[in-house]
């Protein structure tokens, strides 16, 4: 039997996640060793010193509309007039295309978030003599756009040391070279509360650098004033935001324009010039991330029944199902099955776009680069890709998938989360608690840790909530008073009062009426 881990233990574990060393703002690699940084960065300076006209390419999603954020406000303070957009998912697709081109007027396009698979739209600027500047962090294919300047840490001739950025922190890089070109005496610093959203929301792993982002930016996101920041402490009532509110309140909410209207619908939010305007945008927001989750939910229990739970990669298909929510039910697939997933939504033209999620280990770029011959387009990263094909090649995409799929080891599918290890209900303590804060913030690449509490007598049985679907009950422990409560939230497994179970669980902190108390979250319960 597993001897309980003692606190030291936990910690070494922990610290090896970040190679015994916590990162600081100033390691930060230098971002001139970006491929292209400098000479974008002069580009820039250089159309500004020149007064050029300059447009600006986002794209829909929390990263994107970010990224895009990020670059208005910078040329606000600058000021200089910078003409920004996004594509909207329907009517343009994603990112930059001659079709967006056509509405651009300007002698210099920047892209962030898009851009590394836009052969074409390359091509276009350069027969009109655009100068195209991308910024991206996608894997790239194996022909490059033919661009002016490509700043994408994927790129195999990047020397950037840190490869796993997002799209925001590319942007950000730049415009951080852009400023020392122009002389300018701007804080770069004060963009981290946004940089904290975009690193969390595109599940950036938290180790490195993008950990220290990230705890700097939650430190700014409690004390910033920006319009859009204030809103979402009042909106939410929270003085004091962390890692889960980006992930599980701020993010879907940012998400839900692109994915059901448009995503100038949250950039408008980010942009707000004071609360009263952030909050009716994010009131809107609010809305429609509610009438999301009603689709979601729907579409996630049809792609259930649809989906054959014996392949090695979960892949359905629909007519009618709402393109806007495809890639958060393939995360839903990937929960259910337990292995990578794809959920595509058939058009009236017989094309099936969507989007796929992996699980573990397996590399989904590389999964669809080997099934490439039956795409028509792909792009994204290792847990996260776009795709469409002809709903003729369907069956021979799938077939060619699942094959490629099992020829992997099997360990590659194991999810991340796993348990660190076995405690004693005695070592439920604030000790505990303050040695797990230390390693916040917990997210993509340093999971929250999970441990396992054998054996335990559960007190106090209840259901809670409006539809009794969350379980709670208690734990006796000898340091604290009434002992310790476990909270399952939508947790149908039945359990009986003075029932003696194991469960797996992550430490939370439970503030109430200014009082602090210990709360574990159940994450599986194991009878005996």
């Amino acid at each position: 039997m597993d001897e309980p881990l003692t606190l030291e233990q936990i910690h070494l574990k922990l610290l090896e996640r970040f190679d015994g060393t916590f990162a600081k703002l100033k390691d930060i690699p230098d971002p001139t060793t970006l491929h292209d940084g400098l000479k974008a960065a002069k580009r820039i300076a250089l159309a500004i010193n020149r007064n050029e006209k300059i447009a600006l390419v986002g794209d829909y999603d929390v990263d994107g509309v970010t990224s895009t954020a990020i670059m208005i406000d910078f040329f606000k303070r600058i000021p200089y007039p910078l003409e920004a957009t996004i594509p909207n998912r329907f009517k343009d697709g994603y990112g930059i295309s001659a079709s967006i081109i056509d509405r651009l007027d300007a002698t210099l396009i920047i892209t962030v978030d898009n851009g590394i698979n836009a052969l074409e739209a390359a091509l276009v600027c350069k027969a009109r003599t655009i100068d195209l500047i991308i910024t991206d962090h996608h894997t790239p294919g194996a022909t490059l756009p033919d661009a002016y300047a490509i700043v994408n840490p994927k790129l195999p001739s990047c020397g950037y040391s840190f490869k796993e950025i997002c799209g925001a922190q590319v942007a950000w890089l730049l415009l951080g070279m852009v400023k020392n070109e122009l002389g300018l005496a701007l804080d770069m610093r004060s963009y981290l509360d946004l940089l904290s959203i975009a690193i969390i929301a595109d599940v950036m792993p938290l180790i490195g650098i993008n950990r220290v982002m990230v705890q700097k930016g939650l430190e700014l996101l409690n004390v910033s004033q920006r319009p859009a920041i204030e809103a979402l402490r009042l909106f939410l009532d929270k003085t004091t935001l962390n890692a889960e509110d980006i992930g599980f309140q701020i993010a879907p909410r940012l998400n839900s324009a692109g994915r059901l209207e448009d995503a100038s619908l949250a950039l408008r939010f980010l942009a707000a010039t004071d609360v009263g305007e952030a909050l009716e945008a994010l009131e809107y927001l609010n809305k429609l991330n509610t009438y999301r989750k009603d689709i979601e939910a729907q579409t996630t229990k049809e792609a259930i029944s649809l989906a054959n739970p014996n392949d090695t990669v979960i892949v359905v298909a629909q007519k009618g199902w709402h393109e806007g929510v495809v890639g958060i039910v393939a995360a839903r697939l990937v929960g259910h099955f337990q292995k990578p997933a794809i959920v595509l939504s058939i058009n009236e033209t017989g094309i099936a776009k969507g989007s796929a999620r992996s699980i573990g280990a397996v590399s989904l770029y590389t999964l669809l680069d080997a099934s490439k011959a039956h795409l028509l387009k792909f792009g994204g990263h290792k847990m996260a890709a776009g795709i469409s094909l002809h709903l003729d090649a369907l069956h021979a995409f799938k077939a060619t998938i699942n094959a490629q799929a099992q020829t992997l080891p099997k360990s590659d599918f194991i999810p991340h989360e796993a348990v660190l290890g076995s405690l004693k209900p005695a070592q439920l303590t604030f000790e505990l608690m303050h040695l797990l804060e230390n390693f916040e913030p917990f997210g993509e690449g340093n999971p929250r840790p999970k441990f396992l509490l054998k054996e335990i007598c559960a007190q106090g049985v209840k259901r809670f909530g409006q539809d009794k679907s969350h379980l709670g009950f208690v734990i006796p422990t000898p340091h604290i008073e009434g002992g310790v409560r476990v909270v399952g939230f939508k947790n149908n497994t039945e359990l009986t009062n003075g029932q003696t179970v194991s469960l797996s669980f992550s430490v939370a902190k439970n503030e109430f009426n200014g009082s602090v108390s210990i709360q574990l979250m159940l994450d599986k319960l194991y009878h005996h």
